[in-house]
């Protein structure tokens, strides 16, 4: 199914395929394609870039398809990372964070710095976040695939360790 050009957002570079490798959902997601093109909310004389993920409902091309900004990409990414970093060791603690310094980090970007926590507004956090390790331990080989990919690329363009 080939993803529509005629809408607000302008493809320029596709993956026209994304059902097929969508993680569980793989040949059976309604999200059929991924592309980096022409923001929607482009202003005249002003041209963003952003990433779309492209829903199909079986009927029709979905308003639940997401576009988003390169650098919010790229920002989920490191959020991602981060994430899984710590799940790397969370069994060290009893609630797997310590609830004292909810805390885990703060990535210096763009001048200032993303700050990593876990939500402990959530009122469930305690069995939410033993869900969300869960979910991550069961995905841990689609996880690990797309960075071992994703580790490859960066060092292929430059971004090797200790390198900015």
């Amino acid at each position: 199914m080939d993803i529509p050009v005629t809408l607000k957002h302008k493809p320029v570079i596709i993956s026209d395929n994304y059902e097929h490798i969508d993680g569980h959902n793989a040949y059976h997601s309604d999200a059929k394609g991924l592309s980096l093109g022409l923001a929607q909310w482009n202003d005249r004389g002003k041209v963003d870039i952003s990433a779309k993920v492209w829903r199909y409902t079986g009927e029709k091309w979905s308003r639940q398809s997401e576009e988003l900004p390169l650098h919010r990409v790229i920002d989920l990414a490191i959020l991602t990372c981060r994430s899984l970093q710590h799940f790397r060791e969370a069994y060290r603690y009893e609630k797997l964070y310590d609830p004292a310094h909810p805390q885990i980090d703060r990535i210096g970007v763009q001048g200032d710095a993303m700050t990593v926590s876990v939500c402990t507004q959530n009122p469930m956090i305690d069995e939410d976040i033993r869900l969300f390790s869960q979910a991550l331990s069961e995905n841990d080989e689609f996880l690990s695939e797309r960075l071992h990919v994703l580790a490859n690329l960066l060092q292929e363009m430059g971004y090797g360790r200790g390198q900015r």
